[in-house]
């Protein structure tokens, strides 16, 4: 089990937008994309795209999905997984926790539905 990690107070993100995480803040290999869906859910995932180099917190948050700004592939946040081409590989995701109006990020834990 990894050691939480405060990333965010809740009202940095406003719904449907998206902000990286620095990988030294984060404790991870890669930069985080630390994104909120219209429903106010926070979700995580690595922020680089799985396809190309391309930094997903600079897309579009839709439904629970990201989509990449280079070449519009679009990623479940929940599983990480690409719905659209030209991506094919996951994107890996890890567990957030909203506690007393921050958000916290368990690295290298994944995601459970």
């Amino acid at each position: 089990m990894s050691e939480a990690v405060r990333v965010a107070d809740v009202n940095e993100l406003e719904p449907g937008q998206a902000m990286k995480i620095d990988a030294e803040i984060a404790g991870t290999e890669d930069d985080v994309c630390l994104a909120r869906t219209a429903d106010g859910t926070f979700y995580a995932v690595d922020n680089t795209c799985s396809h190309q180099l391309a930094w997903l917190d600079e897309g579009w948050v839709e439904g629970d999905t990201i989509e990449c700004p280079v070449h519009s592939s679009e990623f479940c946040l929940k599983t990480g997984v690409p719905l659209t081409l030209p991506a094919t590989e996951p994107v890996a995701t890890h567990r957030v926790e909203v506690r007393d109006e921050g958000v916290w990020l368990l690295p290298d834990e994944v995601t459970e539905d």
